[in-house]
């Protein structure tokens, strides 16, 4: 049952989450109750507070008398011991556990038993924070996401130890507060710094690669992705050492399992004070008038495209592709084949979508040269491309099937033959993430997916994406990883092998 607004909230830590969480609470309509060790800071993020409301009221988002409503209902106070008449408190201080677990144990003994302690931690055990109370079972996560005022999503965490009534309290007490709150397990990164990791580690592993620069990774997950913020881009927002160091603490968690090895060219941008933004250089150049690479396009010829092709195989989640190249001027003869990924023979070369193998190898199973395209994630609307070829592509027919693309609409962007390009092995990690946390029981389907829609606004939740593009085809491209690679980072979960044919894990 959710709390009634006539019942106090509190929250520990000043800070900007704490601040954020402090609003939230108050528009919801509860007495809040704002606490932070270093003097005065509680009354810094009330001033601030004020200000951020006096940009609401000018901006027409809220009217004055709201504001002031709201505003009233913030109590900054001097010491913890203040906090003892609040029904939740939720803990906002630094991400250290030994912090955390003394904060709660004076909480424990200061507060009621009635009263539910939350903590906002981004990563750490909820049950290794609760183990010195005397009644961890009062204990639950409650992960806000930064900025906290803005972003729907909190994750709902339960320890071992957490009283399954305190963690529906919670959620509900969430959702009256207009979040789209997740249930979630204890385990390192909850859902969402847990499933993300593929989607910085595998965008640095293609720079490290040679495969494209961070501009040109960032362009073709946007364009092509539909992601609203590349990876290099929100590396630099989230700042380079932040972003390592919770790489570095889920491969740990994880007992050092080489799905989460952090990447070293990060660790280097780190450790030379390349944060980001906060820093004003990082992937990117942040010094005002800055010039920045701008992403690898195709060169523009004035060959021909080709006009005919055959298309092996059903096109599936292609289909729109097709569609798109047959306005384009290609016709199209279709040959019947049970394959999983289909082909277009235009007579000397081959061109099919990435299946997580080279171009190379795709080139000698069909016993021409090959040319892979990368994924995307709406091939109706999708305004980039990224195009890979084997080594005996002549120039010209890479060219023609280039313009062929540019006719369609698309900018066009060459990258270097890796297994499974850019898009395809990210997106395929992610979603093989996303299974791995289902069948570990971290959270359901749904939680999962709405958890990466609202928590780091992905277009589609991963097991919803993985629903339209094919389990069997997720399955095929971890697999080529894995023999490409030789490495158990793209070891696909077991769970994708034992799913029927027609399960889809959410409704399209």
């Amino acid at each position: 049952m959710a709390l009634s607004t006539d019942q106090d909230v509190a929250v520990v830590g000043g800070g900007a989450m704490g601040q954020g969480i402090a609003q939230v609470a108050a528009q919801a309509g509860h007495h809040v109750r704002l606490y932070d060790a270093a003097e005065g800071q509680a009354e810094k993020a009330k001033a601030a507070l004020v200000k951020v409301f006096a940009r609401l009221v000018e901006k027409g988002r809220v009217d004055q008398a709201e504001a002031d409503a709201i505003l009233a209902r913030v109590e900054p106070v001097a010491a913890l011991e203040d906090l003892r008449a609040s029904a939740l408190v939720i803990e906002a201080v630094v991400e250290r556990l030994e912090v955390k677990q003394e904060v709660f144990a004076k909480l424990e003994a200061i507060c009621g038993a009635d009263t539910i302690l939350a903590s906002n931690t981004s990563s750490l055990s909820i049950t290794a924070i609760g183990r010195t109370l005397e009644y961890p079972g009062r204990l639950v996560g409650m992960h806000f996401f930064n900025p906290a005022p803005l972003l729907a999503l909190v994750e709902v965490i339960a320890g071992l130890a957490s009283d399954p009534d305190v963690v529906e309290s919670v959620y509900d007490t969430a959702a009256n507060w207009g979040k789209s709150p997740v249930h979630a397990t204890s385990t390192p990164g909850f859902i969402v710094n847990r499933v993300a990791r593929p989607f910085y580690g595998e965008a640095l592993r293609a720079v490290e690669e040679g495969a494209a620069d961070p501009a040109t990774v960032d362009a073709l997950m946007c364009e092509a992705g539909g992601f609203r913020m590349g990876p290099f881009a929100l590396m630099d927002l989230i700042g380079n050492d932040v972003n390592y160091s919770v790489s570095s603490a889920v491969f740990e968690a994880f007992n050092y399992d080489p799905r989460y090895r952090p990447s070293v060219l990060q660790k280097e941008m780190a450790q030379g004070g390349l944060l980001g933004r906060k820093s004003g250089q990082g992937w990117f150049d942040y010094a005002e008038g800055a010039e920045n690479p701008v992403p690898l396009d195709a060169e523009i010829t004035d060959i021909a495209p080709p006009e005919a092709a055959i298309l092996v195989g059903d096109p599936g989640p292609w289909a729109a592709l097709f569609e798109r190249l047959s306005k384009a001027g290609l016709s199209v003869e279709r040959q019947e084949d049970d394959c999983l990924f289909p082909l277009l023979d235009f007579g000397p070369v081959f061109m099919g979508p990435s299946d997580g193998t080279h171009a190379e190898a795709v080139a000698e199973a069909e016993g021409k040269p090959a040319i892979l395209f990368d994924l995307a994630l709406d091939w109706g609307t999708a305004s980039r491309v990224a195009l890979t070829r084997s080594s005996h592509v002549p120039a010209d027919d890479m060219a023609r099937v280039a313009a062929l693309f540019r006719a369609a609409g698309f900018t066009v962007t060459p990258v270097d033959d890796i297994p499974g390009m850019v898009v395809t092995r990210t997106v395929a990690m992610l979603m093989n993430e996303a299974l791995d946390a289902l069948y570990k029981g971290v959270s359901d389907a749904d939680g999962i997916d709405t958890a990466m829609m609202k928590g780091v606004n992905y277009p589609l939740g991963p097991l919803q994406w993985a629903d339209r593009l094919g389990h069997a085809r997720v399955l095929e491209i971890l697999d080529n990883l894995t023999d490409a690679y030789r490495e158990e980072r793209y070891r696909a979960c077991a769970l994708w092998r034992r799913l029927p044919s027609d399960l889809h894990f959410r409704e399209d």
